[in-house]
């Protein structure tokens, strides 16, 4: 894998790319742990969105992770979410998620045998 960590990661609603903090991860030089993105989205301001808007992960990166896993936290709650296409859809009731876009880049011929993995995450406000 090329570089010092894992690729950006951006979210795109409506037309507008955002940032995503990047979490926890294991690259060609080693891994980090942080703490859960909560936490790690202590102090940084939700993005707004309306209620069921597609949020799009955007990664300009190659080769492109080949295993994806989306957990919403919402007031200690944690809920798997579908993803399709990079694509999942905010919530329809109001109040603030918090997301955590795990990704991995699993070989193709060895079972189990990841050659990197990477956790993104990012805050939004359903109003």
């Amino acid at each position: 894998m090329v570089g010092e960590k894992p690729p950006n990661v951006m979210i795109e609603i409506e037309d507008q790319k955002y940032e995503t903090i990047l979490g926890t991860y294991c690259w060609s030089t080693g891994c980090v742990d942080t703490i859960g993105p909560v936490e790690l989205l202590e102090g940084e301001t939700p993005i707004s969105v309306k209620p069921g808007v597609v949020i799009k992960f955007v990664m300009d990166y190659e080769p492109k992770p080949n295993q994806f896993h989306v957990t919403q936290i919402n007031e200690d709650k944690r809920t798997e979410v579908e993803l399709k296409g990079n694509r999942i859809s905010a919530p329809i009731q109001k109040g603030i998620y918090y997301y955590n876009y795990g990704v991995w880049w699993m070989d193709e011929e060895v079972e189990n045998v990841s050659h990197g993995d990477a956790f993104y995450n990012f805050v939004i406000e359903v109003n």
